[in-house]
């Protein structure tokens, strides 16, 4: 956490998902204030609700910082689902225009080069990005089950071909997840996500176009090498393993240290109750 302003309200940009929460959790729980910045059509409505909050619109980059700075905000995270929006069909303030040909430039890439961009917009007003694991480490994963189950010897060597994938296509800043069975490799994630992703994966298995058994395949999930740590760590969370759980693996593998972890006594739970593993596994952070 940067101790020059760890005295001031952090500002959470909260896209979808229950990672928002879990990290305005965790540094009101470390004594710091949090303003939620959640965005419209994304951000959980009840959960937002539990924090001074704005809701803004996607293009609303204007609001967004004014907001921030009016609630005294000059650290910013940005954290949770958003799938990557036409820069057209953002409802775009007057800033926003201003910037436009910066943000168009940024959207001529993958979404670590688009993130990085926005990021470098946000510190061109004052605001300091940081990452949700600066100001609220224990949300990553730690190494090891987080429920009872482990992996087998099947199932390490998926991970292991799982990890290599990931880092292999990293540079073309695409991947941060994808599913291994029999070291066969059955989805690598796109555009459309993890969640999709295992849902497409399912109904393979559904159609008869998975020919492992139920019960074998892992899903990896690791970040991307040279990934910037400040935006779209990898998340897990319980809808992740019940999705898992419905595609019919055996397990979820998050690198240690490098992704984050939503509800982990709930994830634990879910997996004990699907008999499915989720576990922490070592490597090499990018």
């Amino acid at each position: 956490m940067s101790d020059a302003v760890a005295d001031t309200p952090l500002g959470i940009i909260c896209g979808g998902g229950s990672v928002p929460l879990a990290v305005a959790d965790a540094v009101s729980q470390h004594g710091r204030k949090v303003v939620l910045l959640p965005l419209i059509g994304w951000a959980d409505e009840k959960a937002v609700a539990q924090y001074p909050h704005h809701w803004v619109h996607l293009g609303q980059f204007g609001r967004l910082c004014r907001l921030a700075r009016n609630a005294g905000c000059r650290d910013l995270v940005f954290i949770g689902t958003l799938i990557r929006p036409s820069p057209w069909k953002c409802r775009l303030d007057w800033l926003t225009i201003r910037f436009l040909p910066q943000i168009l430039g940024s959207f001529r890439g993958g979404d670590d080069h688009l993130l990085s961009g926005i990021g470098r917009l946000f510190e061109s007003q004052g605001f300091l990005l940081v990452g949700a694991h600066e100001v609220a480490p224990e949300i990553l994963v730690a190494q090891g089950p987080v429920g009872s189950r482990t992996p087998g010897a099947r199932d390490l060597e998926d991970i292991a071909r799982g990890l290599a994938l990931i880092a292999a296509v990293g540079p073309f800043d695409v991947g941060q997840a994808a599913i291994v069975a029999n070291g066969h490799v059955i989805a690598l994630e796109a555009t459309e996500g993890t969640d999709q992703m295992l849902a497409r994966v399912a109904e393979l298995r559904r159609n008869g176009r998975l020919r492992a058994p139920p019960g074998v395949g892992v899903l990896v999930k690791a970040p991307k090498p040279t990934q910037d740590r400040r935006f779209d760590l990898p998340a897990v969370g319980p809808p992740t393993v019940e999705l898992a759980a419905k595609a019919g693996l055996a397990g979820v593998a998050i690198l240690a240290g490098g992704a984050v972890i939503a509800e982990p006594q709930r994830v634990a739970k879910l997996a004990d109750e699907a008999g499915i593993f989720v576990v922490g596994v070592p490597g090499t952070p990018s």
